[in-house]
């Protein structure tokens, strides 16, 4: 299986993606708030606005399926519902940073069990 924390392509690495706006499989949910390109951990932090009440969501790199440069868009292959229902992040909060190995794990987790991230690559349980 792919890693879920790697860059489907890793062009995107020379592309600063902050403020680009972030479309899932059915609608925009925000804006890059972060962005990391280390090998093997990399992520996307999402500012979500007012359509989860200013949250903060954590994507793997995985789920990135594409960017548009010209209109500075990040395109993700998983649904808002399946955003929504992710493990909370709170990068103030110790136990859920980026950073953490447990919240990165359970992250990581969630997003390889999703359909929609399994339909784009092609595993299905």
């Amino acid at each position: 299986m792919t890693n879920v924390w790697t860059y489907r392509d890793d062009t995107i690495g020379d592309i600063d993606l902050t403020g680009y706006s972030v479309e899932a499989t059915d609608g925009g949910i925000g804006k890059v708030d972060e962005a990391t390109y280390e090998v093997g951990t990399s992520y996307i932090v999402v500012d979500t606005g007012p359509w989860i009440f200013g949250k903060k969501v954590l994507l793997p790199a995985g789920v990135v399926d594409r960017i548009d440069t010209e209109s500075e868009t990040v395109f993700v292959s998983v649904t808002k519902e399946e955003i929504k229902n992710s493990p909370e992040f709170d990068s103030d909060d110790e136990t859920l940073r980026a950073g953490d190995e447990d919240y990165r794990e359970r992250v990581g987790t969630y997003y390889e069990g999703t359909t929609s991230y399994r339909e784009t690559r092609g595993t299905r349980l």
